[in-house]
């Protein structure tokens, strides 16, 4: 129809395109020396689409199917895109690409958006509360005592921790506490809210580890550390306690608490909770690569502390003394 000298307009009519979609295909294969050829055309379209899929990393079958499994397994963008450099040295991708991937208005009907952490639609920015008060509880240390090389985590030894609960009627709730340094988190559900078993929670899960990683440790100002001197006791260390609403002051165990939340969401209640459910999240956080641990697991960081070769999940055999 072109050496007919028929229009674009007509021609787009007689094949159900659109002209501009012609004048596009023609003026990309054809040159003043060189017409339209359809033939040459599609072979070299077909050599482009293959080299274009070889550079586009979610095109490449081995990042596609590594980033949407990792991704169902809870993984972070930032951890996929680094932990593949682990995993396949001669893989590389941007986390920026994943998230573009996600939000992208072809694949978001997929909705991947589930599996992200916050599990949002959108992406939001980050806000928080202004409000100062004194701490009520009897004999408590103020964070500002804290060295301040305990900011730096260039050493482990440094806790921190906090309940979390389900529904506000709940019994029961779940303790957390985390290591600074090697992120590792110890996750325990608590009979009740009171005092006494908090602290006995805290007591038996850090004593587990050797008393070279247990140094000092940081609370908020909720009634459940009112009791907090029976942990310097028994511990022989030191606990501090955050500003009033100044939750970023432990943000290692806010943090662990957020990834909790992803398998139990605010207002699901916990009573009904087994307490293998809560040991398996443990294992399942402390096995997930973190970015600021250069893509190691907080099981594998604290084995480095420890000069351990393999870390033990199983704290109570004595297995970290020996």
């Amino acid at each position: 129809m072109l050496g007919k000298g028929i229009s674009l307009r007509k021609i787009g009519k007689r094949l159900g395109r659109s002209h501009t979609t012609l004048s596009r295909e023609i003026d990309k294969h054809s040159r003043h020396w060189r017409p339209y050829i359809p033939c040459e055309a599609d072979r070299r379209a077909s050599r482009w689409s293959l080299n274009q899929r070889r550079r586009a990393a979610l095109k490449n079958p081995l990042v596609f199917v590594y980033v949407r499994k990792k991704l169902r397994l809870g993984w972070s963008p930032e951890i996929i895109a680094g932990r593949l450099s682990v995993d396949h040295p001669e893989e590389h991708i941007c986390p920026e690409t994943i998230y573009k991937y996600i939000f992208n208005k072809k694949t978001k009907r997929e909705k991947l958006w589930r599996y992200l952490e916050l599990g949002r639609k959108k992406r939001r920015v980050k806000s928080g509360r202004k409000v100062k008060r004194k701490s009520k509880i009897k004999n408590a240390k103020s964070i500002d005592l804290r060295p301040k090389s305990v900011e730096k985590r260039n050493h482990s030894g440094h806790w921190e921790t906090d309940n979390m609960e389900g529904v506000k009627t709940d019994k029961q709730v779940l303790s957390a506490t985390v290591e600074r340094m090697t992120r590792v988190v110890l996750l325990t559900k608590l009979k009740d809210r009171k005092s006494d078993t908090k602290v006995e929670a805290v007591i038996n899960r850090i004593n587990e580890f050797p008393k070279q990683v247990i140094l000092t440790l940081t609370a908020d100002n909720g009634a459940e550390n009112t009791k907090h001197e029976t942990i310097t006791e028994k511990l022989n260390i030191p606990v501090y306690f955050c500003h009033p609403y100044h939750s970023w002051e432990k943000g290692s165990v806010e943090n662990r608490i957020k990834k909790v939340r992803r398998i139990l969401p605010k207002g699901q209640s916990l009573d009904n909770i087994p307490t293998r459910k809560v040991q398996n999240i443990e294992e399942w956080i402390n096995n997930t690569p973190m970015k600021v641990l250069d893509y190691k697991t907080p099981y594998e960081k604290m084995a480095e502390v420890l000069g351990k070769k393999k870390y033990t999940n199983y704290l109570t055999s004595g297995a970290l003394r020996d």
